[in-house]
């Protein structure tokens, strides 16, 4: 099953019990999804996003904005809205395959170095469009991209 079926799944799931939050958070997904598909189609993309990577990627982008969100909330003085992000950054994030953590993510980036055979910052594009092929949505890409350049640097 795909993750538009995981979603409408669970959209239903939560709509039998009642859980107002995951709810709506699921249909700001759904709706997420159909404006990229839309958008795919009037840049003269017949597809829409099918290969899960893509719907990935766009739920990386939905939880960075919100974490963004919860620091101007936390500076802000507000907390209940800080945590309303919170709550919809762990919803999405269960769609999300597992993070890598930070050691776990160094490795990674030291065996795409490897196997791409870059040896200077110049060939950091080859290893960060390598890491985003295989890796979107498991790790922070401005992260991975400064330990590339520490790596290589």
């Amino acid at each position: 099953m795909g993750l538009r079926e995981d979603i409408s799944a669970a959209t239903k799931e939560a709509m039998k019990s009642g859980d107002k939050k995951r709810l709506s958070t699921l249909r700001l997904m759904s709706s997420a999804i159909k404006d990229k598909d839309i958008n795919s189609r009037t840049d003269g993309h017949d597809s829409v996003l099918t290969p899960d990577s893509g719907l990935v990627e766009l739920f990386a982008k939905m939880v960075k904005q919100r974490q963004e969100s919860v620091a101007v909330y936390e500076q802000g003085g507000r907390p209940e809205l800080a945590q309303n992000e919170r709550d919809e950054i762990a919803i999405i994030q269960s769609f999300m395959p597992k993070q890598l953590s930070d050691d776990e993510a160094k490795d990674v980036v030291a065996g795409i170095i490897k196997a791409v055979g870059a040896s200077t910052v110049k060939d950091m594009g080859k290893v960060m469009a390598e890491l985003k092929a295989k890796y979107a949505g498991q790790m922070d890409m401005a992260k991975a991209g400064a330990t590339v350049k520490s790596l290589l640097g």
